[in-house]
């Protein structure tokens, strides 16, 4: 319990309003909650909401500590009353999620709160199955990233041996992910596989393909099969020998072919006539490969994971 004196300058605010100000981590749901809880008092008595406080008032806060904390980027999840999650699989190494289209995965200069790694460690916190005070130097980590406007499978890892033989198996690539597209046009060969060389731009955030070796330039490998075409839309599943930035867009758009709705490789007044605004690309399914050991995950080999409900397949493609 901490305790709060009303000072002249505090006198004559709402109760809720000062609590909120003075907490910022607190969520205001779990604010109103506390005071109905009667873990907010006001001098000892009950306190509501909306009274007035005055100089001299003595709060009684029965709160945890890291309500207390000043805001930081690794305790903003506290502020996330009821977190959002599309929980895929999870046991008690790990956690498989399907990200929706337009979430960002960890905080970027545009969002630092509504992330999907602070809605994983706000659900295990509430959960009581990870506290940051327990722990020297864990947090619960995400495995493996997707672009804000990508939808699909992420794993996160929830203890510090599943993140290390997560990272490996991604390293050695005995994990298989597993991706679907709509294009513009149709792919030609319907199945092959696009080797090229993609070049970062960092400044316009873009890759730039190429078909010869470049400084600086990284080998991209694409697979791709056709499911299935309709006008001039084409439904494509996609697998990844390698693992570049932009791979799938970059790649799909030199070969003639673009993303439904990619606003950076796509077609502009397409993409305006069918009403779309992210590009057409999901991270549908996901298979624990694991030809060597895979110590406390071993229980996972074999195994596969996928979204069945994928929007933009049921809109063009039923």
């Amino acid at each position: 319990m901490r305790e709060i004196t009303i000072g002249k300058n505090d006198a004559g605010q709402r109760l809720d309003r000062f609590v909120g100000k003075s907490l910022p981590l607190l969520p205001s749901a779990l604010l109103q909650k506390y005071i109905r809880l009667k873990r907010i008092k006001c001098n000892g008595q009950r306190a509501s909401r909306d009274q007035r406080l005055q100089e001299g008032d003595v709060l009684q806060l029965y709160i945890n500590d890291e309500f207390f904390e000043q805001p930081r980027e690794d305790n903003m999840f506290l502020t996330l009353f009821k977190p959002s999650l599309d929980i895929v699989y999870e046991d008690e190494n790990i956690m498989l999620l399907n990200k929706r289209p337009g979430l960002v995965v960890h905080a970027d200069e545009t969002e630092k709160v509504n992330t999907l790694i602070n809605h994983i460690q706000a659900y295990l916190y509430q959960k009581r199955e990870w506290n940051p005070k327990w722990e020297n130097a864990f947090t619960p980590a995400l495995c493996n990233r997707i672009d804000r406007n990508t939808g699909g499978l992420v794993i996160a890892a929830k203890n510090a041996e599943t993140l290390r033989i997560i990272n490996e198996k991604i390293r050695d690539r005995e994990i298989e992910k597993r991706y679907l597209c709509i294009t513009l046009g149709r792919p030609n060969p319907p199945k092959g596989t696009i080797e090229c060389f993609l070049l970062k731009d960092e400044k316009k955030k873009t890759a730039r393909v190429y078909h010869k070796p470049v400084p600086g330039g990284k080998t991209a490998i694409t697979h791709y099969q056709t499911l299935e075409s309709r006008g001039e839309l084409s439904l494509v599943e996609v697998t990844l020998e390698t693992g570049r930035t932009h791979q799938i867009r970059a790649s799909f758009a030199d070969l003639g072919c673009p993303l439904l709705g990619d606003g950076k490789y796509g077609r502009g007044d397409v993409n305006r006539r069918y009403g779309e605004t992210r590009q057409a690309l999901y991270s549908y399914k996901l298979t624990f490969d694991f030809p060597t050991d895979a110590g406390l995950l071993s229980y996972l080999r074999g195994r596969s994971f996928a979204v069945k409900n994928i929007p933009f397949r049921g809109k063009y493609f039923k």
